[in-house]
């Protein structure tokens, strides 16, 4: 058994109880401990971290990060979440439960912006990140010791340190022998935690959790897996592979693996995007087609504005609506070419959205575009409209010269 201090990164005795150095109760203990080298890291309540750091005031209080009555819950801090609020929660919901609440609108930009603090300081630890979001991310700290004259494991303790003396914000992280297992272990010891879970730990620990336990299996997969027998992990553990997999094909290899804590995934630093999206909620809920399409032209404006500074197009439209009764519609329209116009995803998205307006009443709108591959230049993938790329691109040059109000583009322009 190998320990150390996070605080200090003094090693300490296997039957120590506290630091021999600094006096710290919070030692790092496994046997396991300098073998391994996969991580997850996971800013703790981010949006709501960064709005305590920056207002005294909020320090003792629940914080509710979120879009008003209306919207739903982005983040809330730990002390909210004892009262039962949660991350996508209607906001009515989150207040009726904690009325206290200090309720802070979301400033993206300045969430953004410590992310990339963070994550400038992931990759002086390793090349090897792979974002998973603004927030958390894998880490593959194999091979580093002589880089940084220590044990992964004492490298990652210096990084969360160093995080929150610098940006002032606290991280948890999960140390493992691969992703899967260090995914669960970050959520552990919440908040500023530091779990290890070793690959001789797996199959003890995975096998009284759910099913629902492994990533991949919702709800449904879950019920399914139930019914046939499979209920809780260790069941899956018992089974036979070659079983698994002819019932449920190449799941069930990936059941039968993960069961175990298997995975071979690498952490890969170059995760393409799988789609671009925006959405808003409403502060009434709207039936009428205009002001939806009215809304619907301002997400997609944005969405194309993304596409075009990532270099990438898309060729499938996704229009996303939520009804007053929180239902969720989703419609997909396939485009012939690949696009980052916002006319072309506009259009796409109007025609979808003309099917749906009736009697209902809805309380969200969204606009996505997936299926995506590179584009560059004046985007070769829209010769489908040659003129009306090049109109586009001239509008974009001028709000990139004079503000994105020098040009507006009405949707009158647009109708058939």
């Amino acid at each position: 058994m190998t320990a150390f201090c996070r605080d200090c990164l003094t090693d300490a005795a296997a039957t120590a109880k506290r630091c021999p150095a600094c006096g710290s109760p919070r030692l790092v203990l496994h046997k396991e401990l300098a073998t391994l080298s996969i991580a997850h890291v996971d800013c703790d309540a981010f949006y709501a971290t960064i709005e305590k750091r920056d207002d005294p005031a909020l320090v003792d209080r629940p914080v509710i990060v979120g879009g008003g009555k209306r919207g739903v819950v982005s983040t809330c801090c730990y002390v909210a979440r004892t009262y039962g609020v949660r991350s996508a929660m209607p906001m009515f919901k989150a207040l009726e439960l904690c009325p206290q609440a200090a309720v802070v609108k979301p400033n993206m930009s300045k969430y953004v912006e410590v992310g990339r603090a963070v994550r400038e300081r992931m990759l002086a630890l390793t090349p090897l990140v792979e974002p998973l979001s603004i927030d958390e991310a894998f880490l593959d700290l194999t091979g580093t010791e002589r880089l940084h004259g220590m044990s992964a494991a004492k490298a990652l303790a210096r990084f969360a340190a160093q995080v929150e003396r610098e940006l002032g914000i606290t991280i948890s992280i999960g140390l493992s022998a691969n992703k899967f297992l260090a995914k669960i272990a970050s959520d552990l010891d919440k908040p500023r935690g530091y779990a290890v879970l070793g690959q001789s730990d797996a199959i003890a620990f995975l096998s009284t959790r759910p099913v629902g336990f492994i990533y991949g299996v919702g709800a449904v997969s879950a019920a399914k897996l139930a019914a046939d027998g499979y209920r809780i992990i260790a069941d899956l553990q018992r089974a036979d592979q070659t079983d698994l997999m002819r019932r449920y094909g190449e799941e069930g290899a990936r059941l039968w693996q993960l069961a175990r804590g298997l995975d071979t995934r690498r952490v890969d630093p170059v995760r393409d995007t799988k789609s671009v999206s925006a959405e808003t909620t409403f502060n009434e809920n709207i039936g009428e087609l205009r002001p939806l399409e009215q809304h619907l032209w301002d997400l997609t404006e944005r969405v194309s504005a993304r596409l075009k500074k990532a270099q990438l197009a898309g060729s499938t439209v996704t229009l996303k609506l939520k009804t007053g009764d929180f239902k969720l519609r989703t419609r997909a329209r396939a485009l012939g070419n690949p696009t980052q116009l916002a006319t072309r995803i506009f259009a796409a998205g109007r025609d979808l959205l003309r099917h749906e307006v009736g009697a209902t009443r809805f309380r969200l709108i969204g606009i996505g575009v997936s299926h995506l591959q590179d584009a560059t230049g004046d985007d070769l993938s829209d010769l489908i409209d040659r003129r009306g790329a090049q109109a586009e691109h001239a509008i974009d040059k001028l709000r990139s010269k004079f503000g994105k109000d020098a040009v507006v583009k009405g949707l009158a322009l647009d109708e058939d």
